[in-house]
This record gives C-alpha cells, sequence and structure tokens, in this order.
C-alpha cells in the first residue's frame, strides 16, 4: 500500500480520463492569463523604473514633457497592480474551474471574463488619456 495511492473507483478512473483534455485546456488558459499578468507587470515595471528615473542631468518621461506632474510613474504602478490582480483572478478562475471540472459541475460564468476585460481595457483608456495629455 503505497502512502500517496487513493482507493479510485472504475467509474471516477473513466471520468478522469473523459476529462483529461478539459483539464489540460484550462491549465493552457491559466498559464496563458499568468503570462499575460507577467507582460503588464514587465511593462509597468519598465515605465516605472526606465522612462521616468534620472539619466544623468535629464529625466525623461512625463515630467520633462510637461513639468507638471509625474502621471506615467503612476500608470507604471497602476500596470504593476493590474497584472498582480490579474493573476490574482485568473488563478482563483483556475482553481473554481478545476473543481467545477472534476465534480462535473462546470457552468461557464461571464463575471470574472468582463472583470479581466475591463482590468486590461483600463489600459487602452490610460494610455489615451496620457497621450492626449502629451500632445
Amino acid at each position: 500500500m503505497s502512502l500517496f495511492k487513493k482507493d479510485i473507483t472504475e467509474e471516477k478512473k473513466r471520468a478522469r480520463v473523459k476529462n483529461r483534455r478539459v483539464h489540460l485546456a484550462n491549465e493552457r488558459t491559466f498559464l496563458a492569463w499568468i503570462r499575460t499578468s507577467l507582460g503588464i507587470m514587465a511593462f509597468g515595471f519598465i515605465i516605472e523604473k526606465f522612462l521616468i528615473s534620472p539619466l544623468g542631468d535629464e529625466a525623461i518621461g512625463l515630467r520633462q514633457i510637461s513639468g507638471k506632474c509625474n502621471c506615467l510613474s503612476y500608470f507604471g504602478l497602476f500596470l504593476i497592480f493590474l497584472g498582480a490582480a490579474a493573476a490574482i483572478l485568473s488563478t482563483y478562475r483556475f482553481l473554481k474551474t478545476e473543481k467545477e471540472i472534476a465534480e462535473d459541475t462546470f457552468r461557464p460564468s461571464v463575471a470574472p471574463d468582463v472583470l479581466l476585460a475591463l482590468l486590461l481595457g483600463s489600459i487602452g483608456v490610460l494610455m489615451l488619456i496620457y497621450l492626449i495629455m502629451t500632445v
């Protein structure tokens, strides 16, 4: 008797094999969202650290252009927060879907998808506002 072996009935074994492709598709979707959130956080980090920090005597970024505020720095921080929120939300979604697939009670839900779309759509809106302010 193995320490990690569980008593699995034949019915559960067949259900596992039957749902294997669905579980793998769920995992691929989760990993795609994790890559997306890492990309968003990296973009925010680059904006925060490399477009705002002083380079010798001159600083590049919004402060040099407008001389009024450091809005681009806040945008970089917002992107880092947005990437972290997308990672947390996608992890929740993955675990919830994985449980529902295992219990054969999966029902697609729209709310997390809409929330992720709103979070990511806010990037475009903020970039548009930034471009309008700097022209």
